[in-house]
């Protein structure tokens, strides 16, 4: 049976259990694990489903999914026992910057800070685990929209080292968007005052910090001028010209027209190609943007396309 073509679904949790129209790319979970680099880059245009692939990474890893063992039966990263064993199983903090939209530094600064609060109290839990000292405490608590430059820039590394002393695992960072308050800072023209926040942050976070297991990175820019990244030698940037992870975002010709069979559409298949004429990623010809298939599969079932 044909699963419901459902538009702008960024959740991988609700997209499998609404049952709805997914493309599996959980082999990415496993390529990336196996090539080991510390910290990862990847940029790539929008719509070709970063964020979604944060959210199956999260879903995977994070200690907070644990038992949810039924999201990935199926897929191709259940194939293997060594990844069963695996889901559920490493403390994972998840942070977008995606809202960071503002017009000056210190309002895109405090949106950040905000972010960065709004993730800490998903685990206030940690203030009542006996492993923080009064210091560590009030260190927690001070984390604010408001803090200090300094104590925001050794924020993710502080829970990291928090969470790795609860679960006994150093922790995975996800962050989706890395570059949209850096677009914002450059276009409103605050982007040296950005830049040094920026860079400090990641210095404290993705560095310096012997509590990070891996972590990646996802944005539509390759760098947002090497600056912000001069200190990140442990950094693997994967742009569309790399041939890492070149099938792992947007949909290939083959996945498309599997769609289009699985939603009775498969005499469309010339008329898509003909429509959509791909992107090439890496040494790969007609990778498809999913936001416009799914959209053509959509509009061609009801007519209105």
């Amino acid at each position: 049976m044909a699963r419901t073509v459902g538009i702008g679904h960024q959740d991988f949790e609700t997209i499998r259990t609404k049952n709805i129209f997914y493309v599996d790319k959980t082999h990415f979970i496993k390529e990336w694990w196996e090539r080991g680099d510390m910290v990862t880059l990847i940029t790539r245009p929008r719509r070709f489903g970063k964020t979604l692939l944060m959210s199956t990474v999260e879903k995977f890893f994070s200690t907070d999914h644990a038992g949810k063992s039924q999201l990935f039966q199926g897929l191709s990263i259940w194939e293997d026992e060594t990844y069963r064993q695996m889901q559920g199983t490493y403390p994972v903090i998840f942070l977008s910057f995606a809202d960071v939209k503002e017009n000056s530094f210190s309002e895109a600064r405090k949106g950040i800070c905000r972010n960065i609060r709004r993730l800490y109290k998903k685990f206030d839990f940690l203030l009542e685990s006996g492993l923080l000292s009064e210091d560590e405490k009030e260190e927690f608590r001070s984390v604010s929209a408001d803090m200090e430059d300094n104590e925001a820039a050794f924020s993710l590394r502080a829970l990291s080292d928090y969470l790795s002393r609860h679960y006994g695992k150093n922790a995975i960072v996800l962050l989706d968007e890395y570059d949209t308050p850096m677009q914002e800072a450059y276009a409103s023209g605050y982007w040296d005052e950005m830049a040094a926040f920026i860079r400090n942050l990641f210095n404290a976070t993705f560095k310096t910090n012997p509590y990070l297991e891996r972590a990646i990175m996802t944005g539509i820019t390759r760098v947002s001028r090497e600056s912000i990244f001069s200190d990140l030698n442990n950094l693997e940037v994967v742009t569309t010209t790399s041939d890492k992870y070149e099938d792992c975002f947007g949909f290939t010709e083959e996945e498309v027209f599997a769609a289009l069979d699985e939603q009775g559409l498969s005499d469309r298949k010339e008329e898509v190609k003909a429509w959509y004429d791909g992107f090439t990623f890496g040494n790969k010809s007609d990778i498809y943007n999913p936001w416009s298939i799914i959209h053509f599969l959509d509009k061609k079932k009801t007519g209105a396309y």
